[in-house]
């Protein structure tokens, strides 16, 4: 198998953890662009323009993130996904919610001309985030490893690297401890971002 990675990639940091989790291997394939400049992005097997992008070993191409997850859970039969299976799916999309929003909100500083830069539009990024971190400081991840923890370990990675000024972890103690003993995890540790 082949994964078209970005190494700051949130997104391909969760396909990463749950191959080093399940024991898989892949060849990895540096890529790289953005909305208005593709660069080295994949466009012939994502026309996205994104990563992760995962080549099977069969040859079939398949994205994002949360499709390359469940495709390496089932070859692996790690039972991620289960058995309440829609609650972890919902779980995932929740971190997924973050990570989108918090990547905008590097878009919008990076692409964006000074000029034009709209500061409420950020704040309601934000907004989306701080909705999502006070739900799950309400209900912390629980029980055995899944795919949603995986996911929202990584998001809230994310928001230390690349929003760290903000400090997620003021008003969320309950969250910032689980964090805290998800993050020692090997395969969280191997695969911090470097900028």
């Amino acid at each position: 198998m082949k994964l078209y990675y970005s190494p700051t990639s949130p997104f391909v940091r969760k396909v990463s953890v749950l191959l080093l989790e399940t024991g898989q291997e892949v060849e990895r394939v540096p890529a790289a662009g953005n909305p208005l400049d593709p660069g080295t992005a994949p466009l012939h097997l994502n026309p996205l323009g994104k990563v992760p992008a995962l080549v099977t070993d069969a040859g079939q191409a398949l994205f994002d993130s949360r499709v390359i997850c469940r495709y390496l859970d089932d070859r692996a039969g790690a039972g991620l996904y289960g058995p309440d299976t829609w609650a972890i799916l919902t779980q995932e999309a929740l971190a997924d919610g973050i990570l989108e929003a918090a990547l905008l909100m590097v878009y919008e500083g990076r692409l964006r001309p000074e000029p034009l830069r709209f500061a409420p539009w950020v704040e309601g990024q934000w907004s989306k985030i701080a909705r999502a971190l006070d739900a799950l400081e309400a209900a912390p991840p629980a029980g055995g490893l899944t795919m949603g923890q995986i996911a929202l370990a990584c998001a809230l990675g994310y928001l230390d690297f690349r929003h760290g000024l903000r400090d997620w972890r003021a008003g969320h103690p309950r969250l910032a401890a689980w964090e805290a003993g998800f993050a020692a995890r090997p395969s969280m540790q191997a695969t911090l971002p470097v900028a």
